[in-house]
């Protein structure tokens, strides 16, 4: 019994480390969030922070998951196409977040980053949930049958990474309507 209180206690504090560091991260950024910083939002040490998720890099990683269920469930009553729009608008205000997300997916070409992984599986997921509301909307005529929707997929997610990047360094960037505008050359 008291090995299943520890444990919730366990995952409550892990949430809330989570919580705290999606707005520190979020409003100053990779660079200038600190392990420190987020420790001492929640009330521990570095090393005490550290004990829920092992390593930085694995509590950077953790970071982005739940950045990611966040976002799906602020917007998962929208179809596809409007969820996404909704996110990347969203990601405008939070650049910290954006500034992780595009840093860890350029290091998750190492093989033995601890971000890998979860690009791998996250690249999975959306793609499967991409394919499957563009073949339906291609079932149904709202977007052109003579697109391949695996090219639309990589297109798409390359425009996406692409237009953080560039926003990065460039904030002026409407992301979300190039995104916009990708989607009505595919409307049929």
């Amino acid at each position: 019994m008291a090995k299943r209180g520890a444990y919730a206690k366990g995952v409550v504090k892990r949430e809330e480390i989570l919580e705290a560091a999606l707005d520190i991260v979020g409003r100053r950024g990779y660079r200038n969030a600190s392990v420190r910083e987020i420790a001492d939002a929640v009330g521990l040490s570095p090393a005490g922070l550290l004990h829920y998720f092992g390593t930085k890099e694995e509590l950077f990683v953790e970071i982005l998951r739940a950045r990611d269920v966040h976002d799906t469930e602020q917007f998962d009553d929208l179809d596809f196409t409007e969820s996404f729009l909704e996110v990347v608008r969203h990601n405008t205000e939070v650049p910290g977040l954006v500034e992780l997300y595009t840093r860890l997916a350029a290091e998750a070409a190492d093989p033995d980053h601890p971000a890998r992984g979860f690009f791998l599986d996250r690249t999975e997921a959306v793609h499967a949930a991409a394919r499957e509301a563009l073949t339906a909307d291609q079932r149904e005529g709202r977007i052109r049958a003579d697109l391949d929707v695996e090219w639309i997929i990589r297109a798409g997610h390359a425009l996406a990474d692409g237009l953080q990047n560039a926003w990065i360094l460039d904030p002026g960037i409407d992301m979300a309507a190039d995104i916009d505008r990708f989607f009505a050359l595919l409307r049929a």
